[in-house]
């Protein structure tokens, strides 16, 4: 069983910044690909970005290439989303989630973390 916790979100002006967090508690952390995506208002959850186990490949939504980077720190079994140039768009509720293996399907999921960009 993988628990994971994000943090970081929060109410932000566009254009500015934030970085989300997902602390994993599971020692499975360094073998799962983690990725990120979002429920905006009335939308479906869409991908965002994802890892590898080492963290040396990074795939990212066309929407947020370029703004947003995501990284990880096996050693704290974290994962984070340094989120930039944040647009109204943005907003929604930011899910981590856990592939345990690599197999391209996430077994796990996070309780989520509001990020509001005020225009």
């Amino acid at each position: 069983q993988v628990q994971l916790v994000e943090s970081g979100g929060g109410l932000v002006q566009a254009g500015g910044s934030l970085r989300l967090s997902c602390a994993a508690s599971a020692r499975t952390f360094s073998s799962s690909f983690m990725g990120w995506f979002r429920q905006g208002p009335g939308k479906e959850r869409e991908f965002v970005a994802r890892i590898s186990w080492s963290g040396s490949s990074t795939y990212y939504a066309d929407s947020v290439k370029g703004r947003f980077s995501i990284s990880r720190d096996n050693a704290k079994n974290t994962v984070y989303l340094q989120m930039n140039s944040l647009k109204s768009d943005d907003t929604a509720v930011y899910y981590c989630a856990a592939d345990v293996g690599g197999t391209g399907r996430y077994n796990y999921w996070g309780q989520g973390t509001q990020v509001t960009v005020s225009s």
